[in-house]
C-alpha cells in the first residue's frame, strides 16, 4: 500500500507537469527513466528518492519544497486540479495579455456563479 506523503507527492508532480504542458516522457527523459516510472511516482506506487525530486525541481522549476506543500497542515491529500482544470490553468497561463485574461477570469466567474444558482438539471436545458 502507497504512504499518503508519496501520493501526495505523485499528485503535485503530476498536476505540475501538466501546467508546464510537459508529457511523461519529457520528465521521464530529463530524469533518464522510463515513462513508466514517472507514472508510478504520479500514482505514489513508488517513492521518489531524494535526488529524483532534487532534480524534479529543477526540470519543471520549483523548489523541491513544493512537492510537500500542504502536508503541514496534516493533510494527506494535496488540494490537486482535475486534469481538465489543470489544462484550462496551463493554457491560462500562457495568455499573456492581463487585460484579456482578466476578462476570461471573470467570464469563468460568471458561467460558474449563475450555474451554482440555478439548480437545473442538464435535461432542462
Amino acid at each position: 500500500m502507497s504512504h499518503p506523503v508519496d501520493v501526495h507527492v505523485g499528485q503535485k508532480l503530476k498536476q505540475l507537469r501538466i501546467l508546464r504542458g510537459m508529457t511523461q516522457t519529457d520528465v521521464a527523459d530529463g530524469l533518464n527513466i522510463s515513462f513508466q516510472q514517472v507514472q508510478k511516482y504520479e500514482l505514489g506506487r513508488n517513492r521518489i528518492s531524494a535526488s529524483k525530486l532534487f532534480e524534479l525541481s529543477h526540470i519543471l522549476k520549483v523548489p523541491p519544497s513544493y512537492f510537500f506543500d500542504g502536508l503541514e497542515s496534516g493533510a494527506t491529500s494535496p488540494q490537486v486540479l482535475d486534469e481538465e482544470a489543470t489544462k484550462i490553468a496551463s493554457m491560462l497561463t500562457r495568455i499573456k495579455d492581463d487585460r484579456l485574461r482578466g476578462q476570461i477570469r471573470s467570464f469563468i466567474t460568471e458561467i460558474a456563479n449563475s450555474q451554482s444558482s440555478e439548480p437545473r438539471s442538464s435535461a432542462a436545458r
